[in-house]
């Protein structure tokens, strides 16, 4: 059986009924929305998916950062003046 990983959880049914209302009660929390008992999405609120959102392009931008450490030994030093 899947895990269902939020405290809340409502049917694609009850998502149908009334959206406002779910979204309202979960007090921003993400809402497992099921379908025959397996979790088929997740709702979230706006700020919560900028905020991941945020944060995958850190975790992106932590990786170029990496990857690019890794050529400071093919790099050229220039002074400004040579610029």
């Amino acid at each position: 059986m899947e895990s269902v990983l939020a405290s809340c959880s409502a049917s694609i049914s009850e998502l149908k009924k009334n959206p406002s209302a779910l979204i309202d009660q979960s007090d921003g929390e993400p809402i497992a929305i099921l379908n025959h008992n397996k979790p088929t999405a997740y709702l979230i609120p706006a700020e919560t998916y900028a905020a991941l959102l945020e944060k995958i392009e850190d975790y992106q931008l932590g990786l170029l950062v990496k990857d690019r450490q890794n050529e400071k030994i093919s790099a050229v030093e220039v002074t400004l003046d040579e610029l």
